[in-house]
């Protein structure tokens, strides 16, 4: 590998107003994009394990509200950078798009290919130091107020602060969230820690050490076995049809591929993929290429042990996921991801480079563990046999949605093209009313749900089809469910559930999230799914004139506020006199014309998109809060309780 210098940092642009778009760059001010910068950080070391530099990472939780970060990797560059002519850190931190994983001479793999989070964090801190050791010296840099660099250079190079040995190498980084530009800039232990074992187990025997000062706590993280472990860990509260977790791993050209399964007696299938340690919720080419694998083997096990007597007869590859749980983790010089959220792998190579490792890998095994393989083939012959006879029953449910009478419910809009409509999904009648009067006609439609549906995490497809409630977003919908979904169908181009903010309407949410995500989760994937988010304050108030004094300057106006964090903001704003706060419990408080300004304007209402970031937390939330097993349910509850905010 060539040496790691300053004139491997290619610059491909300056630093962007980070501060004045967050959302762009770490998807929310709220927790989320609290979280996120811990993780941007943790990535720059995370890198040089991949590159087999880095064998340890610290990350310390500070009483003063920091975040500390230490990797004994090579440490970041010091010397002069060529093109920008300052120290190469001080371009990392400072430089939007200025990284080591452009040019492919630093990293062979590497998960953060945009070289924006090093500078986006810093452009979000109010405060940031970052120390350097290399070549048995010390460096340090300090940032404020959103990046500016505060520490004076010698002769443009930073100044040295102390000596170490010459093998002691890596990078520290302590950061201070702006409170000026998040909700919250308090930090969540358990949060961080659940990151921490999925990062462990995606990167085997990297350790990884976090300190909560606050409650005097250290953690330490730590997968001998990787991947196996990650399957085993998430089948923990599972019954499982076999004890051993199946691993198998190979390189197939420069790709190298690690494959873990286990399956169990559930009726549902979850694969989860990684590309260089990026969860790629979409999946993509790398879990095709192990869907063709598996289904290839196991019919030709099926024949060869004769489970399958008619040479003509396939098992179909839904039989044979049935029950599944499966990692697939690839490591790729040159990942091809499908837009800018990385959500899908298209590499072709990556297909071909799972099925070869795969298939070639899993016929070892099986050939020493037929016990196992029998196991699996006999449940995807019940899963067949329970196909074949319930395909009949399917059917003639489906074919009921052809005469669901729909007018009763869906006030539909004129337009019939799909890319200029939208349909809003609204709880009981009352709100219904209000919505349709307040709509345009032309482009909007709306959806009036009687009640609460069904939980379909606890029922059987049949009994959710049957639902009059689901019947009628199906209907509505238009693209079909589960084998018979179809997106080029849809009628919609954006589905907007929108409720009260309280209990019910978060109830309600939770229920219809969890039916979209459980059977039709390209509407999520393909980023169809919004949550409408009414306004919770009106604010009427006197303003002044710049000068502050009162007189012709003086004006009455109002404003919508979304949350408690906003109210915050706004009474600290200077020049305004707060006259009246008015706070909205409901959508029926809202009259025709306020609904219209604040929810349903395309110019100014307040959208948020639905998206799925980590497919395992998502799958273990959804199992936990919506299942039958009550005993997780209820400790998730005590867990996370004292961060509940409720409105009751």
């Amino acid at each position: 590998m060539d040496q790691y210098n300053g004139s491997q940092i290619v610059v491909l642009e300056g630093l962007e107003a980070v501060r004045k778009r967050p959302g762009m760059y770490i998807g929310s001010t709220g927790q989320r994009g609290l979280h996120h910068l811990i993780w941007e950080i943790l990535d720059n070391g995370i890198d040089e394990h991949l590159a087999g530099f880095c064998s340890e990472i610290t990350i310390v939780m500070q009483k003063d509200g920091g975040i500390t970060i230490a990797d004994n990797g090579r440490g970041v560059p010091v010397d002069l950078h060529p093109a920008k002519k300052i120290p190469t850190v001080r371009v990392v931190y400072t430089i939007l798009h200025a990284g080591g994983k452009f040019g492919g001479s630093v990293y062979k793999v590497s998960g953060g290919l945009h070289g924006v989070g090093a500078s986006v964090v810093n452009a979000l801190s109010e405060k940031m130091l970052v120390e350097v050791k290399r070549n048995g010296e010390v460096y340090r840099d300090e940032y404020a107020n959103g990046g500016h660099p505060v520490t004076a250079l010698e002769n443009g190079l930073l100044p040295v602060v102390g000596k170490c040995r010459k093998s002691d190498t890596g990078t520290r980084v302590t950061f201070y969230p702006d409170p000026l530009i998040f909700e919250t800039v308090e930090f969540k232990a358990d949060t961080i820690k659940k990151k921490l074992k999925e990062i462990a187990f995606l990167n085997k025997n990297l350790k990884i050490v976090f300190m909560d000062e606050t409650a005097g706590t250290t953690d330490v993280y730590q997968e001998e076995f990787g991947i196996k472990s990650f399957v085993k860990y998430i089948n923990r509260d599972t019954d499982v049809l076999h004890d051993e977790v199946i691993y198998v791993e190979g390189a197939s050209g420069d790709i190298e591929v690690e494959l873990a399964f286990q399956y169990t007696s559930s009726y549902s299938e979850q694969i989860n993929a990684y590309c260089n340690r990026i969860n790629v919720v979409d999946g993509g080419t790398l879990v095709t290429g192990f869907k063709m694998g598996l289904t290839r083997v196991m019919n030709q096990y099926a024949r060869e042990l004769g489970i399958l007597k008619d040479k003509a007869e396939n098992f179909d590859g839904r039989d044979i996921r049935n029950g599944i749980v499966a990692i697939i983790s690839i490591k790729h010089p040159d990942p091809q991801f499908e837009g800018q959220t990385k959500t899908k792998l298209g590499n072709t190579d990556a297909k071909s480079a799972v099925d070869d490792v795969f298939s070639t890998q899993i016929q070892r095994y099986f050939d020493k563990n037929v016990d196992v393989l029998k196991k699996i083939l006999e449940n995807s012959m019940k899963s067949y046999n329970a196909r074949k006879a319930s395909d009949k029953a399917r059917t003639a449910v489906l074919k009921q949605l052809n005469d669901v009478d729909t007018r009763s419910k869906l006030a539909s809009c004129s337009s019939k093209k799909p890319e200029e409509c939208e349909v809003y999904i609204v709880e009981g009648d009352s709100a219904g009313g209000t919505v349709k009067t307040a709509r345009n006609r032309k482009t909007q439609a709306v959806l009036p749900l009687r009640g609460k549906i069904l939980n379909v995490e606890k029922a059987t497809l049949e009994k959710i089809l049957i639902n009059n409630e689901i019947k009628s977003m199906i209907a509505s919908f238009g693209c079909g469910i589960g084998d018979e979904f179809d997106l080029s169908k849809l009628k919609y181009d954006k589905i907007i559930i929108l409720t009260d903010a309280d209990v019910d309407g978060a109830h309600i949410s939770t229920l219809l999230l969890t039916f979209f995500y459980r059977f039709m989760p390209e509407l999520i994937h393909e980023g169809k799914i919004y949550r409408g988010l009414p306004p919770l304050y009106k604010v009427e108030y006197e303003t002044f004139s710049e000068d502050g004094k009162k007189g012709k300057g003086k004006k009455k106006k109002s404003e919508y506020l979304f949350n408690d964090f906003e109210l915050e903001k706004f009474k600290k704003r200077p020049g305004n006199k707060i006259l009246h706060v008015q706070r909205y419990k409901g959508l029926g408080e809202m009259d025709a014309e306020q609904l219209w300004e604040t929810t349903l304007n395309p110019d100014t209402r307040v959208l948020a998109q639905v998206t799925v970031s980590d497919t395992v937390e998502a799958d273990d939330i959804t199992t936990t809060l919506m299942s039958s097993n009550v005993p997780p349910r209820r400790a998730f509850i005590m867990d996370e309780a004292k961060y509940a905010n409720l409105d009751i």
